[in-house]
């Protein structure tokens, strides 16, 4: 049996042979990021993590993949086996730094309530998780402030839906399971890929359509990210709208806990 250290919240700095240190400057531009949910040592999708992560690096001209992969290595060592956290992994523009950043996991919340004054969309790259994060945190004060929420729908000049500040949205529309149109800027959720994957393996219709806000009203709408799974909207405000019967939420969400896997072995 393996025996760890105790793991501390912090920023740790990784360099090629030495591995992953505490410390280290915060600085710089985020470039890419990522984040997920660890709970007793188990993930969801952390493959999946690990692939849009390197792709991203891959895109803005971050390390080659040789570091990526050595970086990712020790990354997983030394995550934590007990507790629940909520790391994110980070290249910044000082020096192209690959962080690792110990958080433990917020409270993790079953629904949410969202504003319904869609928020055009603030980020200068959409389809790529890091560089945007400031912006999206001003949104959710924003939502907060203003539309006593907990989150925002960001939209498309032409209204259409997007995504919310830190989660895909997800609705239904009868027995059809409904995500934005792939044509318009929306980030590729990870756990929006495991839930779509998982409709169309129990024969349920997915279709990608085009929808306003207001076209959500009376609906079964969930937000969706790897921190909280599915929240299924309980109430939106700033606008008369009716949350829909979250019928389908309780069923998928333990599906979801059922689908986190051990992090991988030393």
């Amino acid at each position: 049996m393996v025996t760890r250290p105790a793991v501390r919240e912090g920023l740790l700095t990784w360099t090629s042979g030495r591995g992953l240190t505490p410390g280290g400057e915060a600085g710089g531009r985020l470039l890419v990021a990522d984040s997920w949910l660890v709970r007793d040592g188990r993930v969801r999708g952390f493959d999946r993590h690990r692939e849009r992560f390197v792709r991203a690096c891959g895109e803005c001209g971050g390390p080659p993949p040789r570091r990526l992969v050595e970086f990712w290595r020790d990354v997983t060592a030394v995550l934590p086996r007990t507790g629940e956290w909520f790391p994110r992994v980070e290249l910044a523009s000082k020096s192209a730094d690959l962080r690792l950043l110990l958080r433990h996991a917020p409270p993790l919340a079953a629904e949410i309530r969202v504003w319904a004054t869609g928020q055009l969309d603030p980020r200068s790259a959409p389809r790529r998780k890091g560089p945007d994060l400031d912006a999206l945190a001003e949104v959710r004060r924003r939502a907060s402030g203003e539309g006593g929420a907990q989150e925002a729908v960001l939209v498309a000049p032409s209204g259409e839906v997007l995504e919310a500040a830190t989660a895909s949205v997800l609705w239904w529309e009868d027995d059809t399971l409904c995500l934005p149109p792939a044509r318009l800027p929306v980030l590729a959720g990870v756990t929006v890929g495991l839930i779509e994957e998982r409709a169309r393996r129990s024969g349920i219709p997915v279709d990608r359509r085009a929808r306003t806000v207001a076209e959500l009203d009376g609906r079964e709408v969930w937000l969706v990210n790897a921190l909280h799974g599915i929240r299924p909207v309980t109430e939106w405000t700033g606008r008369a709208m009716k949350a829909g019967s979250a019928m389908r939420a309780a069923e998928w969400r333990k599906w979801l806990d059922d689908v986190m896997m051990p992090l991988p072995a030393d």
